[in-house]
Formats: structure tokens, sequence, C-alpha cells
């Protein structure tokens, strides 16, 4: 009985080292727990930020790039601080911010590493870095942030920042994380997915004062950063900064497209900033500052601003009334001055005259016979008819939408319709003589300088548009990806086209003559849009053209607000664009034109 007890006995203190055994197994050969707690204490993660990728202009002229900068990180449990006075003076802070970034961190957590201190500069890092061995718990962690080659695109290039909490809820492919930075606006917000690169991690072996001792397990765990595809823009870097320069200390947009390929060469917004003030470590009071400008500069015009076109908008006019068969291109057309306010005398007007011209009521024939068809016994009936058709036509030329410009903002401007209409006087309300403003590209008609350039593009086409791009390439690894953009034709019959541009050419001589340019013909149509505001002087300023005539190089709007009729600034600023593109200097002439630009005051009634 008793033999039988001890080695029960036995028996269980067999199990029971059996059961020590195994766990002692299984918590230092199977489980990794300790042993990674083990490690940590001696190993330090570090994210390894990508480079975004780079933007050049057309000619592979760099725009943005990456100026390298430093966060200095923070793991609480491992603080330790002998001096504090000593760390504020070193990193420029004072002693409560210091404890409260402490505490910020802390309540983060006190293992995890974070971010102490963002955005040092690359000059700073340089006098801190020998130094930073002495505060235990801190290490500093590369990043980049954009910089920019010249001070002009602000608005189409955007800028990125810091991620934010309604971000991160909103990726659901969980690619980002806290303090990854982003596209907010422009180029940089479009295509973001493409310029991020993926990040990478690294892991570093530290002493117990946290200094780096070498790669930990020969970075056999390391991940190497992806860097991002760099973009290839339409821009012409140089023109570009002419185009702002000739719109500094006004209010305007210039947008300048490569008619045959869709390409946008400038656009310029007016006023602007210098892209460089929303990036590193000042960004947030930059951005305060700008938004807070009662001039709009972070309002990018040539896509956000609509106005109605004025006189430009008689070529769309004279386009339809001709494919519609409602007049032809030798039919003369007595008017008088009695239907609608002109600045053309009385008299026999075909298409070519009218546009060079300019008739306002030569137009309000075309137009009236546009709407008033004949349809219907009702003039009320006949109007809804005839403008349900106008409506249609007009935005085939790319108007009452968006066009699709690869940057975000973009507003589609306003066709009136019998909808509008209704709601504004009632159905059955209204008739020709209600929008016969219409005719002259006034009343409830509102386009964007972007619309209004690609409709000089279509037209230098005779009578198609490609979707006007800013981006035309990807690259990366030294190959080439050429982005593919649509070629849409405006549905009225290209036949028509050269009378259009003979009056367009015609019109240059006879009511922009500072537009001219000896050896190179424009081909261009002045507007004068109503600014609406009784406290203005002078409504504003437009011109449309593209040149040279045959074979055309390049297509632009010009919006000069408050500037008057637009023989004057816009067509004067077009041609200096025109010029400076084909020629690639300015020409001397008498009257100094860029001068008169520059100078800015457009008050003389001299020009129409």
């Amino acid at each position: 009985m008793l033999e039988n007890r001890r080695y029960i006995i036995q028996g269980f203190f067999v199990f029971i080292g059996l059961v020590f055994l195994v766990k002692l197994f299984a918590l230092q050969i199977v489980d990794k727990t300790y042993q990674d707690r083990a490690e940590s204490n001696t190993r330090q993660r570090i994210i390894e930020y990508p480079f975004r990728g780079l933007i050049y202009d057309r000619n592979d002229n760099l725009i943005v790039y990456n100026e390298p900068m430093y966060d200095l990180m923070v793991i609480p449990k491992d603080i330790y601080v002998k001096d504090t006075l000593s760390f504020c003076n070193l990193f420029e802070i004072t002693k409560d911010e210091f404890e409260a970034n402490v505490l910020a961190a802390k309540k983060y957590s006190r293992v995890k590493p974070s971010v102490f201190l963002k955005k040092i500069s690359h000059e700073k890092y340089a006098q801190i870095q020998d130094k930073l061995y002495h505060f235990s718990g801190f290490y500093v962690n590369p990043r980049t942030v954009r910089r920019y080659t010249e001070p002009v695109l602000a608005n189409e290039l955007g800028y990125i920042g810091e991620i934010d909490q309604d971000q991160l809820d909103r990726d659901k492919t969980k690619t980002y994380k806290p303090g990854d930075y982003v596209g907010v606006t422009g180029l940089e917000q479009s295509y973001e997915e493409i310029l991020r690169g993926k990040r990478g991690v690294s892991y570093k072996l530290v002493n117990v004062s946290g200094i780096v001792k070498g790669a930990y397990k020969d970075g056999a765990n390391d991940t190497v950063s992806t860097p991002g595809k760099d973009l290839i823009s339409t821009i012409d870097l140089p023109l570009q900064a002419y185009a702002e320069k000739l719109l500094a200390g006004k209010k305007g947009s210039v947008v300048a497209i490569e008619p045959s390929t869709g390409e946008i060469l400038v656009m310029a917004s007016a006023p602007t900033y210098d892209p460089n003030l929303l990036t590193g470590k000042d960004l947030g009071a930059n951005f305060d500052i700008i938004k807070s400008d009662t001039t709009k500069r972070l309002f990018n015009r040539p896509i956000m601003a609509q106005y109605p076109p004025g006189s430009i908008f008689k070529t769309v006019q004279a386009l339809i009334a001709l494919d519609v068969g409602v007049t032809t291109t030798d039919e003369k057309i007595k008017v008088d001055l009695s239907s609608i306010g002109d600045h053309a005398p009385a008299g026999i007007y075909d298409v070519v005259k009218g546009l060079r011209y300019s008739s306002n009521n030569y137009f309000h024939e075309i137009m009236k016979r546009l709407v008033r068809r004949g349809e219907s016994p009702s003039q009320f009936v006949d109007s809804r008819l005839g403008l349900e058709k106008w409506t249609k036509a007009v935005k085939q030329f790319g108007f009452g939408d968006q066009l699709g410009i690869d940057v975000p903002g973009e507003v589609s401007g306003s066709v009136p319709d019998v909808e509008m209409y209704d709601k504004m006087h009632g159905k059955g309300r209204w008739a020709y003589s209600g929008i016969k403003s219409l005719s002259i590209g006034q009343g409830e008609l509102l386009v964007t300088p972007l619309q209004v350039a690609n409709l000089a593009a279509n037209i230098a086409n005779r009578g198609y548009y490609i979707t006007p791009h800013l981006i035309k390439a990807i690259k990366s690894n030294g190959e080439r990806e050429n982005i593919p953009y649509e070629k849409i034709y405006t549905g009225t019959d290209n036949t028509y086209y050269p009378e259009i541009i003979e009056g367009m050419a015609q019109a240059i001589t006879q009511t922009a003559p500072r537009a001219v340019i000896n050896d190179i013909e424009i081909v261009g149509k002045t507007g004068t849009a109503e600014n609406g505001k009784k406290d203005e002087t002078l409504d504003h300023s437009v011109f449309m053209a593209f040149a040279p005539r045959d074979n055309p190089q390049i297509a632009i709007a010009v919006y000069v607000e408050n500037a008057g009729m637009g023989g004057r600034a816009a067509g004067t600023t077009a041609s200096l664009i025109i010029e400076k593109y084909l020629r690639g200097y300015i020409k001397p002439n008498w009257w100094k034109r860029e001068e008169y630009v520059l100078k800015g005051d457009f008050s003389d009634q001299v020009v129409n």
C-alpha cells in the first residue's frame, strides 16, 4: 500500500515536471512574445517613407521636387532627459511645449514611437544630430516635403498635407497610417495614387541609450520603400511664368492649349501665391493667411470662375446657324440698330462681316431664327421648341458641363434651357424677346475661361477638341507611359469653319489692333463680359484666339476683370503670350505692348 502511494507521488511529480518542461518549451521556443519583448528593448522600428514622385514640364524642366526634412520621434518609456532646458534650447521650444508633447506621446502609447516635433529642416538637423545621443528615448525619422523650382502654378499643382482622421476612416484599403501625407488639392490630389509610392520599414539595433549600433539581424526583416512615379505635365514652365508676370496685380486668368493634343500650355490665375508657402512647418500658418486674403488667392479662376462669354460667343452662334441652315455663308442680311444695343453700324452683313464688326443686331437676327423656327403658331411654344434645340447644340461645344480636366474643382458653367426659364418666368410665359441677350453671349449664359480656350482650340481644329489636360505621361524606372485622351467632335459641319476663321481674322484688325503681330497671323475674337456690379466702373475684358492661322500651335483665352473691352487688356496679353510661345521672345514695337500690360492701366477708351 505504501509502495503504491510512493509510485503515485513520484508519478505526480514527474507529471508536474513534464508540464513545466512543455510550458518552458512553449514560452522559449514556440511563443515569441517574451523574445519580442526582450528584443524590443534593443530594436528600433523606423518607417521608411517613400520619395514622392516628381513633376516635370513638357520640356523636362523640373517643377516639383522633394526636400529632406525630419520628424523627431519619441518613445515615452525610454525618455531620459537630464537637462530639460538644454533640450528646449536645442530644439527652440519652451518647457511648456516640451511637457505638452511628452504628455501627448504618453496618451498615444508609452511603448510605441510617435512624433514629438514635425518637419525639422535639413539645416537644423545638421546642428542637432551630434547632440541627440544625450537624450534617451528620442530619435530622428527622415521625411520629405515638396519644393518648387518656380513660384508659379500654385492652384494647379496643389499641395500635400498630413492625413486627417476622416480621410483615414474613408480609406477602405488601409493604405494610409496616421502621420502620412496625402495630396490635398490640385494635381497632388488627382494623381495621389501615382505620386505617393509605398512605404517600407527598417529595424535598427540600439543600445540602452538609444544610440543606433547597426542594422537589426543584418536587415533581414527590412522592407524597401518604393518611390512614387513621376508626372510629365503639359505645361510650358517659362511661358507659365511669363503669363503670371503679365497678370501680376490684376484679377483674371490665362488658359493656353495646344489644339492638336489638348495639352494645356498655360493655366494661370490671379491673384495667386507662391506654392512654397504651403509646405514645411509653416504650412498651417501660411494657409490661414492665404485663405483669409480677401483677393481669394485659393480661387482657381480658369476652372472655377464663371462669366458671361460676351461677343466671343458669336462664333458659336454662327456655327450653329450655318449647320442648322437658318443662314448661309453668302446670305446678306440687312440690319438696323433697333433690336438690341450695338457698337457696330447698321448695314448689310454676312457671317464674315458680322464677326469682323461684332454686330449685335446681326447675331440677334441669327439667334432669333434659331429659336423662332415657325414650328408652332404660338411664339411661346415656338420659342420653347427652338431653345431646346439651341441648348443641345451649344452643349456640344463643351459648355454647360465639365470638360473633365485632370484637376479637382472644375465647375460646369451654365447653358440656360427651358426648365430654367420656366422657373424664372413660368411655363408658357416667356418667348424669344425675353431671352434675346443670349444672342450676344450675355444673360443667363455662363462659361469658364477653360471652356473658352477649348472653344478656340475647337475652331483651330475645324470642328473637334481633345479633352484639355495637364498631365501627358507617367514615368517610372526610365519607362514613359503616355496617357490617351479623347477626341470630341462638336457636331457642326467643318466646311463652315473657313468663313468663321476669316471673320475672326478680320476682327483682330477691326476690334483688337493691339493684338496684331505683323509676321504672325492671329485669329481671334474680343469680348466684353458684364460684371453685374454697379460699383465697378468697367466690365471684364475677354479675348480668345489661336495662331498661326494655318497649322495652329496655340489656342488661348484671357480674362482680365474690370479692365474694359476685350481688345485692350485681354487682347494685348494674349498676343504677348502667343508671340512668346511661337517666337521665343517679344519683338519690340512702337507702342510697347508689354509695358502697357505690366502697367495695368486699361482705362483709356482709344482701342475697343
